[in-house]
């Protein structure tokens, strides 16, 4: 699916697809993990659009509040799967059984018709593309790939595609523009506490 970002008619980033993998966008919906825990999935509404911004399926099905709820529950198991990957160590078998479970499930059905190639299906179509997403990567180059943003608060994870493996951010927009910030900062503060005393002062 293509990376993309969306914004709401305000201007301000709403949902962000930019970790090239479906999974680990749907991850991203709560941010700051620990810190300010910023969930962006507050209500059934949010759900439909995420779902449809993402392009699993053209139309969102119906979501209940207990729709919702178990999307958050197989987000987090699914982080939880992923965490693993990124820092080697085993999976529950409370997760696996869960996001298996949930890959159990047919995914979403294309159709090629006269315009484009359409998606349809139901939740749980949704849920297994994503469960399915998450297990792949256990079985994928794009394991050796994953990583943590290296933003101090940021907890999302993305694979690293870039030449050499060096990328940090998960994007330049937000985490990456702040790093940039922030060491224009300490170049600015290193070279005042540098310069001369005399430098300093206006000569007569």
């Amino acid at each position: 699916m293509p990376t993309q970002t969306i914004t709401c008619q305000t201007g301000d980033v709403r949902f962000e697809f930019i970790a090239d993998r479906p999974v680990l966008d749907y991850l991203s919906t709560i941010a700051e993990r620990g810190t300010s825990d910023d969930e962006k999935l507050e209500s059934e509404q949010d759900l439909a659009d995420w779902i449809v911004q993402s392009g699993i399926v053209d139309t969102a099905p119906p979501v209940t509040q207990q729709t919702l709820e178990r999307g958050k529950a197989l987000r987090e198991a699914m982080f939880r799967l992923v965490a693993t990957l990124i820092n080697h160590q085993n999976a529950s078998a409370t997760d696996r059984a869960l996001v298996n479970a949930a890959a159990e499930f047919p995914p979403p059905l294309l159709r090629l018709e006269d315009d484009r190639v359409h998606r349809y299906g139901d939740i749980d179509a949704v849920f297994a593309f994503l469960a399915r997403d998450c297990l792949d990567l256990f079985d994928s180059p794009d394991r050796a790939a994953l990583r943590w943003c290296a933003d101090a608060t940021c907890t999302r994870a993305f694979i690293d595609r870039s030449r050499g493996q060096r990328r940090r951010w998960c994007g330049m927009k937000g985490c990456g523009d702040r790093a940039k910030a922030a060491a224009y900062r300490r170049r600015r503060r290193t070279a005042l506490d540098d310069k001369p005393l005399a430098d300093t002062h206006v000569h007569d």
